[in-house]
Parts: C-alpha cells; structure tokens; sequence
C-alpha cells in the first residue's frame, strides 16, 4: 500500500531578508519535527528586497528547506510608492492571486500556513482556501504587546506622537515608552503608512496562533499581559507560542572561505574587540562616520567596523571611499587595533568569536538576538522602524544593554561612543552587564534544549495545527 506524502506547511514571509532568515530558521524547526514544509518568496522587483539570487543562495545552504518563488503581477510593478512598508504592503497584497494559486496546486493540500507579521492581507486567501492561518511574528514580544493595543490605544490619544515626543506612553507588560521611541510608521497617526499598520495589527487577532521569535524569561512581563488578554481590550487574543531565539547558524549563504574579519579576530586577546555593524539598510551621514571614527580611535580600545556608504552617496559607487569619509589618517593611526570592512561582514560569526566583548548595534530584532545568544553586551543605536522600542525593551526591561545619547537627534557625538565603549569595555563599569548577559544567554540556551519553553511551545503549537 502507497504511504500518502505528509501535508506540508507553507511559511510565507514578507519582502526583505531580515524576515526571510528568521522564516527559514523556522523552517528546520518544522523539518526537525519530521514534518514537510514549503518556503514561498515573494519575487519582489524591489532592489532591496529578497532576489532569486538570495533565495538561490539560502536554497543551497539549506537543501532540506524547500523553496518557491511567487511571481509579482503586473499591478504589482507600477506606480510603486516611495515609502518602503507601503511598497510592501501594496506587493504582497498584489501576489495574493498568485498565493490563491499556488496554494490550491498543492498536491497534498497545505496542512496550514504560516504567514510574516506583514502578511495579513493573505489572511483573506487562507479563509477563503479554508487553510488554518497562523502569523509569525520575527521581532520582539514586547513590540507585539504594543503593537495589538495600538488600535484601540491611538484613537483616544491626545495627538499623533510626533507631536508630544517627551510623553510617556504606558502599555500593559513593557516598560514605559517615550512617543518618540515608538516605531517610525505610527509615529504620524494620519499618515497613509501609520492607518495600515493599524489595520495589520488588528486583522493579527483574526489568526488562529501566533508564534514569536523570542522566549519566555526574556519578556515574561509580555508574555503574561498577552495571555490575560491585557493587550487588546475586547477581543480574543490568539495563543501565543514563544518558540525562540531562532538566529543564524555561522558560515551561512554556502560561504566555505572564512572571512578576512575573522582571521583578524584571532589574532586579538579574548573579549578585547568592539564590534560595530547596523544592519543591511543601517548607513551613516559622512559628518557621523567621522564622530564614530573619532570616538573610536579615542577610546582606544580594538574594533571591528562595518561602514557602508553615506545614504547620499550609495548610487555613486558600490564600495564606500574609507579614505574620503574617514577623518585623515584615521585608517593609519588604527591599523594596530583596528579592522574596518567595507559594506558587510558574517555578523553571527563574529558575535560568536571569543575575542569579540561589545557589540554596537542598531537594536534589529535579529542582531539583538543574536548578540543574546552570543553573550555579547550591546551598545544600542537605534535607527529606524521599531529600533528604537526595541532599544528600550533591551535597555530598560531585558538589561542587556546601554544606550548612546543623541541617537534623537541623528548624531552621536565622539566623546558619547568613547564613553560608552569605555563603560562596556572596562573590567569594573562593564562587569554587572556582561553578568547579566551571560545569564541571559543561559536563559536562550535552556529555552531551546529538549524540554525548554521554547521547545514546549512549539510542541503546543504543533498540537493545536
């Protein structure tokens, strides 16, 4: 008698490589359960998005995880907005037909999907397929807790928070948030982009689960004002499984050489280097990059920077020009302590190097995970998105980290990183810190072993599918 192929389950991210990775990672969770799972990718005419060429790489690096590229129609292609989550929300709303089709060609029928936090549009293909729906949500736990209050929350507010930046915001289970440290696309509560994201946080209540890139005793205060309902007055709030820290594995992409960073790095003493890298879209004005560069130099400490070009001036060349942004003789005087790359280095492996002690960071979810896992205390420069409630989530609630004054107003004063540095980096100023990352780590490491919360939740995850 045949043995009927499992049912898969299909992971639908949204548009960008920060929210493929961490999908991806959730797949081998499903693979390690013995179950089979389809990864489709939206094939975004987005430059900055995720290419054929990046799914062809992940592909190879994971030849267990499959994958399909769904095709963007033409609505899709024209008069695209310039703001990036609306050019988003308006691509994967266009390619709901071609998930309406790719769904119903599965041969067998997909068991469920699970769709990114920006996804909710395709909640209406699910319903109507009648596919059970469940979200992922790729960032904090906190910034869920808000984020599912805000549509009820905003319209009683005084005004949009970009007029009231020093109010103090109070939201069940996180500690209090300045309005200007609420995430960019809410900040304006009659712009197009904050109305759309309002109406994704409330359709979240329609899936059937969520599951979180986080773990419990990280963000038990969350955690608990999410299951009592705390967090959307009224409604129903879906079950919420913490399934993580789901991070990156070292040498990803099929990258068999190791990096030049790395054979630096074991030349230096143990937990010596500070470590700076903000991200695939994380880019500096010149006059910034010069202050780093001078704070650096000044605190005189070993580091590994990652310097992208100036947003002014990435159209003009693909490398940036270290010698023209950098103050003069700055890569001379370093060249014994210091190693700058240009453009992108293997952050997870240099998190994981031993002779690694800081990391400044612009608070990604992903970068702050790993940096947890890694044991690394963070220097935390929020830039964009929902950087900077994460920063306080990281500085305030999960204390795993400082934070740089003058991030609001988009310039970090030299003599303010130095301090920092200095503040992580010394045995005496730095050591309650890296205690309380070290703990911390031990926390992610317990979630994830056989038995932990993490393990469990998905395990309850698995039950309710």
């Amino acid at each position: 008698m045949a043995v009927a192929a499992p049912k898969p389950v299909v992971l639908y991210p949204s548009l960008g490589v920060g929210h493929l990775n961490p999908m991806v990672e959730l797949a081998k969770l499903f693979l390690r359960r013995g179950l089979a799972v389809v990864v489709a990718v939206v094939d975004s005419p987005d430059k900055d998005s995720v290419s054929a060429a990046a799914v062809a790489r992940l592909a190879a690096a994971n030849p267990d995880v499959a994958f399909r590229l769904l095709p963007v129609p033409s609505c899709g292609r024209e008069d695209r907005r310039p703001h990036l989550v609306m050019r988003t929300i308006d691509v994967m709303r266009a390619t709901n037909p071609a998930l309406r089709e790719f769904l119903r060609a599965q041969v067998p029928a997909a068991d469920a999907v699970v769709l990114d936090m920006f996804c909710t549009d395709a909640l209406d293909v699910d319903a109507e397929l009648g596919v059970p729906a469940y979200l992922f949500f790729p960032s904090a736990l906190g910034y869920l807790a808000v984020m599912l209050h805000l549509p009820d929350y905003y319209p009683a507010a005084p005004s949009s928070f970009k007029d009231m930046p020093d109010a103090v915001l109070h939201f069940p289970g996180v500690p209090p948030i300045r309005a200007l440290d609420m995430p960019t696309t809410v900040q304006d509560g009659d712009s197009e982009v904050s109305k759309a994201r309002l109406a994704q946080y409330a359709r979240m209540l329609e899936a059937r689960g969520i599951l979180v890139n986080s773990f419990d005793r990280l963000e038990s205060r969350a955690l608990s004002a999410l299951r009592c309902g705390l967090c959307a007055p009224g409604c129903s709030t879906p079950p919420v499984h913490c399934i993580g820290p789901l991070v990156l594995p070292g040498n990803t992409g099929g990258i068999s050489k190791r990096h030049a960073c790395l054979q630096w790095l074991d030349a230096q003493p143990d937990r010596s280097v500070v470590f700076l890298s903000f991200g695939s879209l994380g880019r500096f004005s010149t006059a910034q990059l010069r202050e780093m560069a001078r704070g650096l130099e000044n605190s005189g400490q070993r580091f590994l920077w990652v310097v992208r070009n100036p947003p002014e001036h990435q159209s003009n060349s693909v490398e940036p020009d270290l010698a023209s942004l950098l103050p003069e003789g700055f890569l001379d005087r370093t060249r014994e302590k210091g190693f700058v790359v240009k453009n992108w280095a293997p952050q997870s492996e240099v998190l994981r190097h031993q002779s690694v002690g800081a990391f400044v960071t612009h608070c990604g979810w992903n970068s702050a995970l790993e940096g947890i896992v890694s044991g690394v205390p963070m220097i935390c420069w929020p830039l964009y998105a929902e950087q900077r409630m994460n920063k306080v989530l990281m500085v305030e609630e999960m204390k795993v980290g400082v934070v740089v004054d003058g991030y609001e107003e988009e310039l970090v004063k030299a003599e303010e990183l130095e301090i920092k540095v200095r503040l992580v980096m010394a045995p005496d100023g730095g050591k309650e810190l890296r205690q309380r990352i070290a703990t911390v780590r031990e926390m992610a490491i317990d979630a994830l072993k056989e038995g932990g919360s993490s393990d469990i939740a998905f395990d309850e995850f698995l039950t309710d599918l």
